[in-house]
């Protein structure tokens, strides 16, 4: 196992390394740049302008403006946003915790639904409760999640009033307080559960198809002959087996722990990075939306290898060398 992790990380190098070209050239390929976003004076010159432009550095050749941007990485500076006139390290870690929150939320309220559900699927197929399980399932693939939680904004935030339509907290409240954190749980709601509810559609039909297969296989019709209770058939074979798959994703699950949901920022207002992504790209920032992707990217492969890891942790038959 251990040799497996270091040979993995070590092939994450040039992976992050051919990702951060990809980056930079499809960032420089957009039209325009930082000076001519909406932060700036549209009134400003061309003399002033290219000026600016030297100062900055962003009349350098490409090569040299990559080689610049590398050795910040590497020193752990991401650069000046350009738009805010501050470190892009700062502005990142103003918002992370805020996504980190949410996503974490997502997560937990996403298996705390799907797993019960595909349980019941699975175990019970073609009873009235896997009906209205399957029934939920296919309203929650085929509705989008920019439609639902627009929906669910307008529903409980402007109609029945019952919590915050965006942000993340009242500015007004002193940080650390009782009220404060009450605050925080109350504008966290809406955007949880419109984002757990989507992504329970695939856990659900995971789990459900795993257990209607496993429990037809021979070790379990061996477990019968025995005469094994069926509750701790389906506890300690069955749902054993079958949440394999379910541990598998949860790597890729805890990548959106970091590269935040950038539908649900932007339509609940909630001060985060895909929020910030947005706001960048507009304003055509891109050294905090370079900053942005290859943080994402670098969640992703470690997402891969945790993913592996726990697959192995779980079923102690896998064996990872």
């Amino acid at each position: 196992m251990i040799k497996f992790i270091i040979r993995r990380i070590l092939i994450m190098i040039p992976q992050l390394f051919i990702l951060s070209i990809l980056i930079f050239c499809l960032a420089k390929a957009m039209p325009g740049d930082a000076l001519t976003g909406a932060a700036f004076n549209p009134h400003m010159s061309q003399q002033a302008l290219q000026e600016m432009k030297q100062k900055l550095g962003l009349n350098d050749p490409m090569p040299v403006q990559y080689g610049r941007w590398i050795e910040g990485i590497f020193h752990g500076n991401l650069g000046t946003s350009y738009a805010n006139q501050r470190p892009v390290t700062d502005i990142i870690n103003e918002r992370l915790s805020n996504t980190l929150t949410l996503s974490i939320c997502i997560l937990i309220v996403t298996y705390l639904i799907a797993i019960p559900l595909g349980i019941v699927s699975g175990r019970w197929p073609n009873s009235w409760s896997d009906k209205l399980i399957t029934g939920y399932n296919y309203v929650t693939f085929a509705t989008p999640l920019f439609i639902f939680a627009l929906l669910v904004l307008f529903l409980f935030g402007f109609v029945l009033q019952w919590f915050p339509t965006g942000g993340s907290v009242d500015i007004q409240l002193t940080q650390g307080s009782f009220a404060y954190y009450v605050n925080k749980i109350d504008h966290l709601v809406l955007p949880t559960i419109s984002g757990a509810i989507i992504q329970t559609v695939g856990t659900v039909q995971y789990l459900k198809s795993e257990i209607i297969d496993t429990k037809y296989k021979d070790f379990i019709k061996t477990a019968r002959a025995k005469g094994v209770p069926e509750s701790k058939i389906y506890t300690r074979h069955i749902l054993r087996n079958s949440i394999l798959p379910i541990a598998a994703f949860l790597g890729y699950d805890i990548t959106l722990v970091i590269g935040g949901n950038i539908i649900l920022e932007g339509i609940y207002s909630f001060p985060g990075l895909g929020q910030l992504f947005l706001q960048s790209v507009t304003s055509r920032d891109f050294s905090v939306v370079n900053a942005l992707v290859m943080l994402t990217g670098l969640a992703s492969l470690f997402g891969t290898l945790l993913s592996d890891i726990i697959l192995s942790a779980v079923d102690p038959r896998i064996r990872i060398e």
